[in-house]
């Protein structure tokens, strides 16, 4: 999907989901909690968001490190 149609799929759910009254909002988001794969996608945004700051190093780095301790 091109990133212009995906962009207005995304703006008619948020305008539909900002229309509901609390309590759909609330209904809605706690289906969305009972999905395995969403809270997957919500932990790793959580883990990325936690660890932004950390330093990074290249992966061929770590790769290299890793097979000196096998």
């Amino acid at each position: 999907m091109p990133l212009e149609a995906t962009h207005a799929t995304v703006e008619v759910f948020l305008t539909a989901f900002l229309a509901l009254s609390k309590a759909e909002k609330q209904a809605f988001i706690a289906k969305l909690l009972t999905q395995d794969e969403f809270i997957e996608d919500l932990l790793d945004v959580v883990t990325i968001e936690q660890r932004r700051n950390e330093p990074s190093r290249p992966l061929d780095d770590y790769l290299a490190d890793r097979a000196k301790r096998k």
